[in-house]
């Protein structure tokens, strides 16, 4: 059963960098979907497997910006 967990993303202003966010983020077993938005600073992860707050907060500080679970 997928879960969706949301955080907010600071430091994104453009489309590069929400493709930035998604290539990091993709790269984490388990992940089936994401939603960025430089607009309102959003991110959903959807997973089919539980995955780690720090996993994905790891993956969004790799690409440059700071997250924190919403």
């Amino acid at each position: 059963m997928a879960t969706t967990t949301e955080y907010q993303v600071t430091g994104m202003t453009c489309g590069h960098c929400e493709g930035a966010i998604r290539s990091e983020v993709s790269e984490i077993d388990g992940v089936i979907g994401i939603d960025v938005s430089a607009q309102t600073g959003r991110l959903a992860v959807t997973a089919d497997q539980p995955v780690d707050d720090a996993a994905v907060i790891a993956a969004v500080d790799e690409a440059g910006y700071t997250a924190v679970r919403s």
